[in-house]
């Protein structure tokens, strides 16, 4: 390496540490053959959520997806189209984030019967109507599975910045 390359590493590598850091979340929606979403109950936290967790440093968000729903729901899948990415702010101790909501697809009922909860993390997993759904999730999660059904019966995509406000 030269001293100019030196340099210019030197100078990219200064660039770099300044940009943003955000943390990304890679969830899936997932329904069964009667149009019910498949939700989960994590243990860490209050309410009920979608299925999928966070993506790993330097791992691909549909990788992430994959990985989280076989390590919580024993579930091998192949994770469709991406639906929507939302920006959601800072809030509380955490830093905003990209939220990646991916097409799972609809199970039959032989996978929907195989569904089992393989990590600790979650306490339960349900498959309900949107009208069940609603009360059991946070106004931005409801936000962001309303945008995502949206998507996949348009076969359109989703973008949405949260507005920290009103958190949606």
């Amino acid at each position: 390496m030269t001293e100019d390359d030196e340099a210019r590493f030197a100078y990219l590598a200064e660039g770099n540490a300044k940009q943003a850091r955000k943390r990304v979340a890679a969830d899936v929606l997932i329904t069964d053959r009667s149009g019910r979403v498949l939700l989960v109950d994590p243990t860490y936290k209050e309410g009920w959520d979608i299925p999928g967790g966070m993506v790993e440093a330097n791992e691909k968000p549909r990788a992430a997806a994959e990985r989280e729903l076989r390590e919580e729901l024993g579930l091998t899948l192949t994770v469709g189209r991406l639906l929507l990415v939302e920006w959601v702010p800072q809030h509380g101790p955490w830093d905003d984030q990209l939220v990646f909501l991916f097409d799972g697809g609809e199970l039959d009922d032989a996978a929907v019967a195989n569904l089992r909860l393989t990590d600790e993390e979650l306490a339960g997993l349900q498959f309900v109507t949107l009208t069940e759904a609603k009360p059991l999730l946070k106004p931005r999660l409801w936000s962001q599975l309303d945008k995502s059904l949206a998507a996949r019966r348009s076969g359109g995509f989703a973008y949405a910045e949260l507005d920290p406000d009103t958190g949606r």
